[in-house]
């Protein structure tokens, strides 16, 4: 019985693909279950389309990624710190704060797509990558200064 997945299944194979399968195993575990569909003429173009529309959207996303990218490759976020005695701050600069002060810029970068090893405790000038999903990443300038 040729199949069409709708999800990954181990030892089988990836959404999308068609696979050969034995009858019983396709009858009565990967259709009950919505795993797979039949790979009939039908199904066949439905799943050309879906793999089209994935395509142009991920395009798109690429585009923007991009776009993004460049606009905080030539921004550089500022963040006023307290400080105490030699420099050192109180607490920490942590991704949630340069995405805060990212979204007061204007941009609309979540804290998770921070690449931020460690927080940031003294003033100075950091560069910190952003990853922007699509395989696109961006280096931004992080200045921490005296309130």
């Amino acid at each position: 019985m040729k199949i069409i997945l709708r999800e990954d299944v181990d030892n089988l194979g990836k959404s999308g693909q068609i696979v050969e399968v034995k009858d019983g195993y396709g009858r009565n575990f990967l259709l009950p279950r919505k795993l797979a569909v039949e790979a009939t003429g039908k199904n066949l173009r439905q799943l050309e389309h879906e793999k089209r529309i994935i395509g142009d959207h991920s395009k798109k996303k690429h585009s923007k990624a991009e776009q993004l990218s460049e606009a905080l490759t030539q921004h550089s976020c500022t963040i006023l710190c307290q400080v105490g005695e030699q420099d050192k701050l109180f607490g920490a600069v942590t991704a949630m704060d340069i995405a805060d002060q990212l979204r007061r810029d204007g941009f609309n970068v979540d804290r998770r797509q921070i690449a931020l090893a460690e927080p940031l405790k003294q003033l100075g000038v950091f560069t910190v990558a952003v990853k922007l999903g699509e395989g696109v990443e961006a280096s931004l300038k992080v200045w921490l200064v005296r309130k």
